[in-house]
Parts: structure tokens; C-alpha cells; sequence
């Protein structure tokens, strides 16, 4: 597969999540201190969040190299 319909299937991939999910999100786990067995820890939580116009963008840009770069010169 020619390089331009691989980034296409990652854009449509990332449009799709974006309108699925909002953008991608995780969790983390931190110590903050120990005390013996006694542990103090939290949660961070993290992600990067995707308007829904940048999750348009890349879904209609994906399509369009994926059709384009199928095609033979």
C-alpha cells in the first residue's frame, strides 16, 4: 500500500475515535508517599480532546487520500 492510503486510514481512524470518544483519554496511577504498609497515592487523569470539526477534517481528509492514493498515476 502506497504511503498516502496508510495515513489515510489513520486519519479516518482518529476522525472516528474523535467522534466516538471525544478524543483519547487515560488514567494515571502516582505515589505520593510511603509509610510503612501504608501507601498515599492519586489519580491524574490525562487525554487530548478532539472538537468535533478537527474529527471531521481528519475523517473527510483520510477518505480522500485513501481514494487518491489508490488510484494508478
Amino acid at each position: 500500500m502506497k504511503p498516502a492510503g496508510i495515513i489515510g486510514i489513520i486519519l479516518i481512524i482518529v476522525g472516528i475515535v474523535g467522534f466516538a470518544w471525544g478524543g483519547l483519554h487515560w488514567s494515571t496511577e502516582k505515589k505520593d508517599a510511603q509509610l510503612g504498609p501504608l501507601e498515599i497515592k492519586h489519580t491524574e487523569h490525562q487525554g487530548i480532546n478532539f472538537p468535533p470539526i478537527v474529527s471531521g477534517i481528519c475523517l473527510v481528509g483520510g477518505i480522500a487520500l485513501v481514494a487518491l492514493g489508490g488510484r494508478k498515476s
